[in-house]
């Protein structure tokens, strides 16, 4: 059997290291664009404020490793067609110009994501770059590290965008976050928690700039002004990060995808055609919380999903269990970390929630220290049924996340969670977890309104 692999970034070197695995005996192609494979992009904050030292330190595969394992890699190869009916697609050698066709059995999509450009006027200016591959880290590092780089604009402030400011202002840049939404971080956290943010980064000297649209870049010899519906800003350096769109026009007429163009999958990963498989940024997931399919570009997904590619391959073995989109940040000396839905984004979608938010500390005051966690709770009101969590604190919360998770996956409701059974031990927690009592004054709440 042939397989065909397009794109190694995380899914494809999931997808890649476990076929070669499980299926020693299939034939596997693997065809990149790009020159490496493998690289951390959430790492790239972390270089430019000097946290991670070594850019390369970055990758955790190669294309030897992934040769070593059994594949046949061709890099700097890109694939410009794809016919699903005939099996078959065109590639290009992006370094002789060579162009061929080749044939397959079964095709593993994971061609991954690419950063939003809107269509603004003055976008083309070269002072206005983006953040997600190594080419852009690399840059990004350069800037960081010039002195004449002493203004930076960052638009967008999720996650990446976020981490950005931190890092630049790290660095010594006058730092600006514009963001279009109310507040920061709109779809990871509630107000209370996004207030903290803003806080931090005006604390710090950052200008947070949220509620404004950029309608266009006016270039100048010594600057770019970022024009928004209120007020201009002047930069050394814009930086976009404004979210990402999939990476499927190959396959566009030819396979089931959302209006967004991210591809549909099954339980098993493969496509509307049986024997092509995708995974990774360019697919859609099945977000628990709602039970429906969302684009949640995460590499976590990634991973998990060119994994299964690898094991449902030759036959359907083990079920994707769709995700929360469980993710974690921390700015400065602030942890954060999320699991499902915020109440704001249940209540836009339409679903009828109750939420609770407070703060109570992770351990003891008769300890030495302690130190607060503002949590917050979303759940269905007919059924208790748990949607969301938020955790945010100095101290490490970040597993909490993860328990939380769990609990979202398995459909556990507020009474589930107020008492499953937890470690009771000074130097971590209270005789109750603070996820317990999160859940346990959220139930109070319940059997108050009725």
């Amino acid at each position: 059997m042939k397989v065909i692999v397009i794109g190694s970034t995380h899914a494809g070197t999931a997808a890649i290291k476990t076929i070669t695995k499980r299926h020693p005996k299939v034939k596997i192609d693997v065809y990149e664009k790009n020159d490496n494979v493998s690289f951390l992009s959430c790492g790239i904050a972390l270089t430019v404020q000097g946290e991670v030292k070594n850019i390369d330190d970055l990758f955790y595969a190669s294309p030897e490793i992934l040769e070593k394992s059994g594949a046949n890699v061709h890099m700097n190869h890109e694939v410009t067609a794809v016919d699903v009916t005939k099996k078959t697609i065109n590639v290009t050698n992006l370094v002789t110009g060579e162009h061929f066709v080749e044939t397959y059995d079964k095709l593993v999509a994971t061609t991954g994501s690419w950063p939003i450009m809107p269509p603004i006027p003055g976008i083309d200016d070269e002072r206005i770059v983006l953040s997600k591959n190594y080419a852009h880290a690399k840059a990004l590092i350069n800037y960081a590290n010039d002195e004449t780089i002493k203004r930076v604009v960052i638009i967008g402030g999720g996650y990446i965008g976020t981490e950005l400011v931190e890092a630049f202002n790290v660095k010594g840049c006058q730092v600006t976050l514009i963001d279009n939404q109310p507040t920061v971080l709109n779809r990871y956290f509630d107000d209370a928690f996004t207030k903290n943010v803003a806080e931090l980064f005006v604390s710090h000297g950052v200008s947070v700039e949220t509620g404004k649209l950029v309608n266009s870049f006016e270039t100048r010899p010594e600057s770019v002004i970022v024009k928004t519906t209120d007020g201009d800003y002047p930069a050394d350096l814009v930086i976009m990060s404004v979210g990402f769109k999939p990476n499927t026009e190959l396959f566009k007429g030819q396979l089931d995808t959302t209006v967004n163009g991210a591809l549909l999958v099954n339980k098993y990963m493969q496509t509307s055609h049986p024997d092509v498989f995708a995974a990774g940024d360019s697919v859609a997931v099945h977000y628990n919380p709602t039970g429906d399919n969302a684009y949640i570009p995460l590499a976590t997904n990634a991973v998990r999903q060119g994994t299964l590619v690898g094991y449902n391959l030759l036959n359907p073995i083990v079920q994707y269990m769709g995700t929360q989109s469980t993710s974690g940040l921390k700015l400065y000396d602030l942890n954060m970390a999320s699991s499902g839905l915020t109440a704001n984004h249940a209540r836009e979608l339409g679903l009828n929630v109750d939420s609770l938010t407070m703060t109570d500390n992770f351990r003891p005051e008769f300890m030495s220290s302690t130190e607060p966690v503002l949590m917050s709770i979303t759940w269905e009101k007919e059924t208790q049924r748990i949607l969301g969590v938020q955790l945010q604190s100095r101290y490490d919360i970040s597993q909490s996340a993860n328990t939380a998770s769990v609990a979202i996956q398995n459909n556990m409701t507020l009474t589930d969670l107020a008492f499953v059974d937890m470690l009771f031990q000074p130097w971590f927690d209270r005789p109750l977890n603070y996820l317990n009592i999160l859940a346990q004054e959220a139930l109070s709440k319940v059997e108050f309104n009725k």
